[in-house]
């Protein structure tokens, strides 16, 4: 099993920056072994994938975060990041943590699959004024 833990949310104001945290704890998998996103969910809306890593470290985006967010991991300290800056009012959004061992996917395709992620965390929420 792996336990994920977000934090970081906030409420922001447009064009300010935020950093999301993901703790990654698992006795089965080493963090580095894993792929892993950040998804969003608005209130009515699908939730969407915003940026997948795997464990080479190749990274893909959403083109509405492309250039704005960065998805990185500290695999010394089991942590996934997403550094967002110039966050817009549509950025607003419950944002999740996923993780799975053995999804046989490239991180783009990984980005629209998130009934594929076997691991979830309770999410955290930003909240982006105008």
């Amino acid at each position: 099993a792996v336990q994920l833990v977000e934090s970081g949310g906030d409420s922001v104001e447009t064009g300010d920056a935020l950093r999301l945290s993901c703790s990654v704890s698992s006795r089965t998998y080493s963090s580095s072994r894993l792929i892993m996103g950040w998804f969003r969910q608005a209130p009515g809306k699908l939730r969407e994938g915003v940026a997948v890593i795997d464990s080479d470290g190749v990274t893909a985006y959403a083109d509405s975060v492309k250039d704005r967010f960065t998805i990185s991991k500290d695999t010394s300290k089991d942590i996934l990041y997403l550094q967002m800056n110039s966050l817009k009012p549509e950025d607003t959004a419950t944002y999740y943590c996923a993780a799975d061992p053995f999804l046989a996917l490239t991180p783009a395709q990984a980005l629209n699959s998130r009934f594929d992620f076997g691991y979830w965390g309770q999410g955290t929420q930003v909240t982006v004024s105008a």
